[in-house]
This record gives C-alpha cells, sequence and structure tokens, in this order.
C-alpha cells in the first residue's frame, strides 16, 4: 500500500475518503476512523456513520490504497432488442413496515412494467385486475409517453405526474394509505422528476421543488405553519440559492441534488445526513458531501456516491451476528465511506424496520458489476450463499454489465446495459419475475418483459 497525494489535489473533499477509510483484505464492512470507536473488522457491511469519520479534518496516519477519483456514473442503457427497459425501481407497501415487494420498470416504448406484491395497487393494472402479486411483468394501465420513474410515480413527457398503489395521497394527505390500481393524475405543476416516501412526495418542477403529504417528518412545510399534520396540496419549498437542480430523492428526509453535485437536505434526522439541533428539520441545508453523482433513500437509510466511493447514513443498523453496534439514535447520523474492490456508481438499499426488515445494502461499479453486503438469508447478496455477507461480495451469473440495481428486503434486480433485467432471492410475491412464485434462486433470473 502507499499514498498518493494526486486524489486530493485535483478534489480536497475526496479527503473524507482517504481520512477515514483503511484497505483490508476483503472489502471492509464499513470504515472507521483512527480513534478508539472503531468497528470489528467483522462487522457486517453496513455503511455506517460517526461524525468524526465525515469530518473532511479529521487526522488519519494509518496508509491507505489510493484508487485515483472516478469521474464517471452509472453505465449507459443501450437497447439491443425488445423489450427493453431503461430504468429500474422498487415498489412500496401499504406503508413503511409492509414488507411486501416488487419492482418496476420504465420500458423503452415509454410504458412502465410491474411485478411483484400487488395487495396495495403497486402493480397498476386497474381495479378489476384484483391481482395480489404476480411473477409476470404487466405493463401499468393507461401509462405512455412516461420519461421517469420513482416506485409507484411517473413523470410523462409532457411533465404530467402521475401515481398508483399508495402513491397518490396528495388526493387525501389524511388517508396516505388509501391505495390506487390505476394510476391517478396529481396536481402538481409541469415536472421533470418526482420522488416518493413512505407518506411525502415531492417533485422537481421549473421554480425548484414542491412537496406534498404527510409533514409529520418537517417534509412539506416548516412546522411552526403546519405543524405535523398532513398539508392538503402541494407546497414550494424555499431553497437555499445554489445551482440549478437535476434530482430529488426522498424517504424519511428529503433530498435535492443540484447540477453541480451539491445536496441540500430537510426532514427526519437522522437520515437527514448533516448535523443540526432539530428532530426533525424541515429547513433546507447543505450536506457536507460534494461532487455527488448518484443519491438513493430507502425511509430512514440513504446512500450516495461520488468519485466512485459510496456513502451511507441514516438508521441504526442491527447486527444479526452480534451486538456490535452503537445504539445511539445518531451513530450514524452523517455520511460514512464503504469499501468495496472497485469503483462504485450507484447505490441501493432498503429501510431497517423494528429488526423484522434487516438492513442490506447493493452497488454497481464502474465496469458494470454488483457488490452486495448484508442480509442474506434468502440468497438477496447473489454470492450463490445464504450467509449474511459481512463485507461486499461479488454477484455472480450476471450476462452484461449492469447500469443500476434496485434492492428490497428479500430480493435484488439489476438492469444490464443491454436492457435486460435480472433478479435473485427469494420469490413469494414472485418479485423476480421470471414467470415463477415461491421458488426463490441464488443465482440471478431473467425478467420477462412484456
Amino acid at each position: 500500500m502507499h499514498f498518493t497525494r494526486r486524489l486530493l489535489e485535483r478534489h480536497p473533499s475526496a479527503a473524507l475518503v482517504i481520512l477515514a477509510c483503511v484497505t483490508l483484505p476483503v472489502a471492509a464492512a464499513s470504515c472507521s476512523d483512527a480513534d478508539d470507536n472503531r468497528e470489528p473488522q467483522d462487522a457486517p457491511a453496513d455503511g455506517g456513520a460517526d461524525s468524526s469519520a465525515a469530518q473532511p479534518d479529521a487526522e488519519q496516519t494509518t496508509p491507505v490504497l489510493d484508487a485515483g477519483w472516478f469521474d464517471g456514473g452509472p453505465l449507459p442503457v443501450v437497447c439491443e432488442s425488445s423489450p427493453c427497459a431503461t430504468a429500474l425501481v422498487t415498489t412500496r407497501g401499504a406503508n413503511a413496515s409492509d414488507p411486501s415487494e416488487g419492482f418496476c420498470a420504465l420500458l423503452e416504448d415509454g410504458t412502465v412494467a410491474c411485478w411483484g406484491a400487488g395487495t396495495a395497487g403497486q402493480l397498476g393494472r386497474g381495479e378489476d385486475a384484483g391481482v395480489d402479486e404476480s411473477a409476470t411483468a404487466e405493463r401499468v394501465a393507461g401509462l405512455t409517453d412516461i420519461e421517469s420513474i420513482d416506485h409507484t410515480c411517473a413523470v410523462d413527457k409532457a411533465g404530467a405526474v402521475y401515481c398508483w398503489g399508495t402513491g397518490p395521497f396528495l388526493q387525501d394527505p389524511q388517508a396516505a394509505t388509501t391505495t390506487e390500481h390505476a394510476p391517478v393524475k396529481l396536481p402538481v405543476p409541469p415536472a421533470t422528476k418526482v420522488a416518493v416516501g413512505a407518506t411525502t412526495g415531492c417533485a422537481l418542477v421549473e421554480n425548484g421543488v414542491v412537496c406534498w403529504g404527510s409533514n409529520a417528518r418537517g417534509q412539506v412545510a416548516p412546522l411552526e405553519s403546519a405543524s405535523f399534520s398532513a398539508v392538503l396540496g402541494a407546497r414550494n419549498i424555499e431553497l437555499p440559492p445554489g445551482a440549478p437542480l437535476r434530482d430529488l430523492a426522498v424517504g424519511d428526509a428529503s433530498f435535492a441534488v443540484r447540477t453541480d453535485g451539491t445536496v441540500v437536505s430537510w426532514g427526519a434526522d437522522p437520515p437527514l445526513g448533516r448535523e443540526s439541533s432539530l428532530f426533525p428539520d424541515p429547513y433546507p441545508l447543505p450536506i457536507g458531501l460534494t461532487d455527488i453523482s448518484t443519491l438513493t433513500a430507502a425511509d430512514n437509510n440513504v446512500c450516495a456516491t461520488r468519485g466512485g466511493i459510496g456513502y451511507c447514513w441514516g438508521a441504526v443498523v442491527t447486527d444479526p451476528v452480534a451486538t456490535i453496534f452503537s445504539k445511539s439514535h445518531l451513530a450514524r447520523a452523517l455520511p460514512r465511506p464503504v469499501v468495496a474492490p472497485e469503483p462504485l456508481v450507484q447505490i441501493a438499499t432498503v429501510a431497517e424496520v423494528d429488526k423484522v426488515i434487516p438492513a442490506r445494502w447493493c452497488g454497481s461499479s464502474a465496469t458494470g458489476s454488483v457488490y452486495c453486503w448484508g442480509s442474506n438469508n434468502g440468497g438477496q447478496a447473489g454470492d450463490g450463499t445464504k450467509n449474511y455477507a459481512q463485507s461486499a461480495v461479488k454477484v455472480a451469473g450476471l450476462l452484461a454489465p449492469v447500469a443500476r440495481v434496485a434492492t428490497t428486503a428479500n430480493a435484488t434486480c439489476a438492469l444490464s446495459t443491454t436492457g435486460k433485467i435480472h433478479c435473485w432471492g427469494t420469490n413469494f410475491y414472485g418479485q423476480l419475475g421470471n414467470g415463477k412464485i415461491r421458488e426463490a434462486s441464488l443465482t440471478p433470473q431473467e425478467v420477462v418483459l412484456p
């Protein structure tokens, strides 16, 4: 191992990675600073955080391997044949603790196809469909010319926002768990992106960001004006000055990503991703990470990538192997680097819910490989075993480089650069999309797209 100053000279803020991480014989569970608060090396790969590890000025003398700054992002999808998917997301259950799982894909013809659980209307097949689960991907009823998707919401080329399942809570924010089996057009201004959490949604519009739904975590309005109640109609979010916006992510906190890679956050703390004395904090302010290329949120867990390094933060992680994690509410409050065998360009995660849904992560790399760590009782880590993935393990059996990966608690799906989707793990709801149900797989299975 050796030092090189090239990374620091090009991007001084990258000291976060160099000062916080050490190279281990295998991909490490998570990084730590050099003080006595270090986690054991056999800790689960949680991408955890502590406040000292996230400070750019922290002092570190342990030699590290400098892989250099990686300027690229996720690999592009180039359709080779039809049917072809261009985007991949997970669906949402009836509420944050609902374990039902599924996936949706944006197809090259501008339609959306979903598979897996359907009890909360996630499949979007209309009132007469009566489908509780489906191992076959079918198109969401009535959607055309779609440009982007997030969970069970979509934006079309004209900027109209549609949601189904539990997504249309703008219609009645007092009944956020009301389900719609067909897409509902939301009364919001023309948008380019939509992002939804368990009970709150936001859209990227011409004048900034509008949000709607429950204000229990301060994601819709300052608490002095809306308290913790649900808010009827979409409200403009007052963001601090900065570069134009390019992306959104909504979980228990909301994140707006600017074109210069800076991020502002507001909502629950954690996973706010910055220091704040407010719980929740309804006032959007920048987080410490800059040069962000991707950011994903799953309720109380959040991950981002910058320069080929992954960062995760949020809920306190429960270790099923041994009790080694701090139970402090703020133990993972700030972004902390994770170690992987090669540069990561996108990370997907799941929310941990009262030890019923254990935490887990998967990341796609610069070369199109996929690495997973965390819970693996159903083979969802993709290494061919059901052993808990203490460190990042490489998914075996993928036939093409991967552009994006999506995770639920018990299954994982990967969108390849050719536009095909492969899934692995448990299959109780048909979430592998291969036409079979209740038949798990330790190896990737191709989703049969319509």
